[in-house]
């Protein structure tokens, strides 16, 4: 995944973009899973204030 992530960030236009992982608990087992997501910059922080989609 970390080659498809780079490839988009050097083509014009992936500058506006930020990768966001959250740490969610899992409220069956209460261990810790991590969710990946590619919002636009100026988004970042909406997306945090709303929760995992």
């Amino acid at each position: 995944m970390a080659k498809k992530v780079v490839a988009t960030l050097k083509t014009p236009g992936g500058k506006d973009w930020a990768k966001v992982i959250r740490a969610v608990r899992s409220p069956k087992t209460g261990s810790y899973t991590f969710k990946e997501e590619m919002v636009p910059v100026d988004k970042v922080q909406e997306f945090i204030a709303t929760g995992v989609k």
